[in-house]
């Protein structure tokens, strides 16, 4: 199953960052890396439904994946998604479900319906086969510069670019191709951190928070399913964990958008999280960011 996806351009941002343009993607996010391994699954084992849960642009991508492969799907998203994103997944033809409440209640009830009805939960988060998808963008990064860049700043929600992200360096790790890893940066929302919380406690598990309303929605998740993987390799690799400093994440969009880049919300909050560690550290050269979502997801 394919819509065109993936070996989005790598374009130079300024002398110290390159960006990914994941939003070129056909379903304008880059989710649809996982999607289309996900989806392809599916059809091969004769799933003829799904059910999913989103804080958007997943439940953009799987909804499209789905009408590709003729599978009917129906999308669980929490209160307060964007409109655009609503609208979109239903243009696939597929039903939405807004839930009351967080972006894990969302989760708990999408399950619940998978449980009591016995359908095939096609999330991005439980099932493996949406990383082997996501790893793609270290496959593509590497092929494209030949290299991998110094740091790769990544955000961090419940990790679907993260460990694929991981999965994808520590292959090209063990195959030869890089000597070493590269300084990977995870970027939390500062009003959703439990990665990050139990990062700079030298906890295991991630800490207990309670989710404030934030711009960065696609990372504003407070129970991480896989968030005890999440630290593992943050702690194997040495990787850091940083916050989008939520009053900077519309100025950092504004900063892009004058240099031609239009992201969402979500992804403006890593650049805003970029500004502020150059900004800590005097310096940040030979920088990724991945552009992951087009601003058009953003309803203003």
């Amino acid at each position: 199953i394919s819509l065109g996806e993936g070996m989005t351009p790598v374009i130079r941002l300024d002398e110290d960052v390159l960006l990914k343009m994941d939003y070129f993607m056909p379903t304008l996010s880059f989710k649809d890396r996982g999607a289309a391994l996900l989806v392809a699954h599916c059809r091969a084992i004769g799933v003829d439904s799904v059910v999913q849960d989103s804080s958007g642009n997943a439940g953009n991508s799987v909804a499209a994946y789905c009408a590709k492969a003729g599978i009917d799907c129906e999308i669980f998203v929490p209160e307060g998604t964007s409109p655009g994103k609503i609208a979109m997944i239903q243009a696939h033809g597929a039903r939405v479900n807004v839930v009351p409440g967080t972006r894990d209640h969302c989760a708990e009830v999408c399950r619940e319906k998978m449980e009591r009805e016995g359908l095939y939960y096609a999330n991005h988060v439980y099932n493996p086969f949406f990383f082997e998808g996501t790893k793609t963008y270290i496959y593509e990064v590497f092929e494209q510069l030949g290299r991998m860049p110094s740091t790769l700043f990544i955000p961090l929600g419940n990790g679907t670019l993260f460990l694929g992200a991981m999965k994808g360096l520590e292959e090209l790790l063990t195959a030869g191709a890089i000597e070493r890893m590269p300084q990977v940066v995870a970027v939390q929302s500062e009003g959703c951190d439990p990665i990050g919380k139990a990062w700079g406690r030298g906890e295991r598990k991630p800490a207990a928070v309670r989710p404030s309303p934030t711009l960065a929605e696609g990372i504003a998740i407070g129970k991480p399913m896989r968030g005890e993987a999440i630290l593992d390799l943050i702690y194997r690799y040495g990787a850091e964990v940083i916050l989008a400093p939520e009053d900077r994440i519309l100025d950092a969009r504004s900063a892009l958008a004058r240099k031609g880049i239009y992201c969402e919300h979500t992804t403006a909050a890593t650049y805003a999280a970029y500004l502020d560690y150059r900004a800590r550290r005097g310096s940040a050269p030979d920088s990724l960011l991945p552009m992951c979502g087009a601003g058009l997801k953003s309803d203003h």
